[in-house]
C-alpha cells in the first residue's frame, strides 16, 4: 500500500498521516513514513522526543551523500551528473524509528527558474520512484500542498493520492488543484479525508464542493489533538475512544478504496 497524504498548508495533512502509520504499526505492517514536506512535521506528529528530533537531518541538506551518489557538487552548474543515483539502501540507512514507524525526512525538492536539474533533486526524485516502485513495505508519503515529489513514472505505483481538506476555500481551492495535478500525470486513484468539521453545515460544504471525488472519512474539530501537538505527543496519544475511532474509520476507508480500485 502506497499512499501520498496532500493539502494546503495547516489542514492536518501531517496529523492525518501520522495517525494512518501508527495504526498500521500497531497491526504490526512495516510502515515506512516519509516527510516530503518543506516544512517538516511528521516527526513530531509520530510523537519523536525533542532529542529524536535533533537527530533527524532532511536527505535534501546531507551535502556528502548527494555528491556521493550524484558525482556532483551541490550549487555548482555545468556540472555532469549521474542522472539514475543508487538509492536502494537509502531508506535502511537513513530512516529513524519514531514509535515503531521508519520515518525518512526527504525535504523539499528546489523549485529553481529555469526548471534545470540539479544533483539534490535528482537524488530526491530517485528516492521517491524506488520507495514507491521497488519497495515491499507500506508507504505513508506527507506532501507538500502539490505533487512536486511525483512524476508520471512514479504515478502508477501510488494505490491513493490522499487530500485533507478542511471547512475553508482555500482549503477547497487547493484541493482541487491537486486533483488536477495528480490526474494530468494519470493518477487518478484520489480520495479525500474531511478534516476539522464542527457541524453539519461544514459537512455540506465539503461534500457539495467534491461531488465526484469519494470522502473516505470525517475527523471532527478536536482540542485533544490540538493539545497533544502542543505538548509534543503522537497524535494518538492521550485521545478519547471516539476521536481515535475517527481515524480507524479512515484507514478503513482507504483499505476499502484501494481494494476496490486494484
Amino acid at each position: 500500500m502506497k499512499i501520498a497524504v496532500s493539502g494546503k498548508g495547516g489542514v492536518g495533512k501531517s496529523t492525518v498521516a501520522a495517525a494512518l502509520a501508527i495504526l498500521l504499526t500497531k497491526e504490526g505492517k512495516r510502515v515506512l513514513a516519509v516527510d516530503a514536506d518543506a516544512d517538516a512535521n511528521l516527526a513530531s506528529a509520530l510523537g519523536a522526543t525533542d532529542s529524536e528530533l535533533k537527530t533527524i537531518i532532511p536527505i535534501s541538506r546531507q551535502i556528502a551523500l548527494i555528491e556521493e551518489r550524484t558525482g556532483a557538487k551541490v550549487k555548482q552548474y555545468g556540472q555532469l551528473f549521474n542522472l539514475n543515483p543508487d538509492v536502494s539502501d537509502i531508506a535502511e540507512k537513513y530512516a529513524s524509528l519514531i514509535n515503531g514507524v521508519s520515518l525518512l525526512e526527504i525535504g523539499a525538492i528546489e523549485k529553481g527558474g529555469s526548471g534545470c536539474a540539479c544533483p539534490e533533486s535528482i537524488l530526491l526524485r530517485a528516492i521517491i520512484t524506488d520507495l514507491i516502485l521497488y519497495k515491499d513495505d507500506i508507504l505513508i508519503m506527507d506532501m507538500e500542498a502539490g505533487i512536486e515529489h511525483l512524476g508520471r513514472a512514479t504515478a502508477r505505483g501510488v494505490d491513493l493520492m490522499l487530500i485533507v481538506v478542511e471547512p475553508g476555500q482555500r482549503s477547497l481551492d487547493s484541493a482541487r488543484r491537486i486533483i488536477e495535478m495528480s490526474h494530468d500525470i494519470g493518477l487518478k486513484k484520489t480520495g479525500l479525508v474531511a478534516n476539522k468539521v464542527t457541524d453539519n453545515m461544514d459537512e455540506e460544504l465539503l461534500f457539495s464542493a467534491f461531488p465526484e471525488t469519494d470522502y473516505l472519512g470525517i475527523i471532527p474539530f478536536s482540542e485533544e489533538i490540538r493539545l497533544g501537538d502542543r505538548t509534543g505527543v503522537s497524535v494518538l496519544d492521550n485521545l478519547c475512544s471516539d476521536i481515535c475511532s475517527k481515524f480507524e474509520s479512515v484507514l478503513s476507508g482507504i483499505e476499502k478504496y484501494i481494494r476496490s480500485n486494484l
